[in-house]
């Protein structure tokens, strides 16, 4: 069982690992191909948050942003396959701020053909989020279980 589980962990973090590797590869000096094809994505996301909250977000360095999504799924990644809960937890906060921003099927027409393909991929992402909180949940409720177990006075034999 516990082989099972590591290899379903790993093909799991294969989509991270891989994106991580590659977006790595393309850095170069200005954060490379990702942060020229995130920058309109993220100007669209400030505007659509702007208008409909008010709120001005700050200013942000594209080849900080790349950067940190590199290493909150590289280091993610490497942790969630031994079954680390850190692990899981920074890839929960990458697919939280990344999804929105790279899936904005919200600034597309529904008749458009960009309007399905982006809601997809955003669903797809929403249910790598839930796998996430799923295994968060379950090594907490293993954890919870374990204690639960050890409290439990034993039986006296008279």
């Amino acid at each position: 069982m516990e082989l099972a589980s590591f290899v379903g962990r790993a093909l799991f973090v294969s989509v991270f690992l891989l994106s991580a590797w590659q977006e790595f590869n393309g850095f170069g000096d200005d954060g490379g191909r990702a942060a020229k094809s995130l920058r309109p994505k993220y100007n669209a996301f400030v505007s659509h948050v702007t208008t409909h909250t008010g709120q001005q977000l700050p200013p942000v360095d594209m080849k900080i942003l790349i950067a940190s999504a590199i290493a909150l799924k590289g280091i993610g990644g490497l942790l969630f396959v031994f079954g680390s809960s850190l692990g899981a937890y920074l890839l929960l906060l990458h697919q939280a701020v990344a999804t929105p921003i790279l899936y904005d099927f919200y600034n597309y027409d529904v008749e458009k053909k960009e309007f399905s393909q982006l809601f997809s991929k955003f669903t797809q992402s929403l249910a790598l989020l839930g796998a996430l909180l799923f295994f968060i949940g379950m090594k907490n409720s293993r954890r919870h279980g374990r204690q639960l177990r050890k409290k439990a006075p034993k039986a006296k034999a008279n």
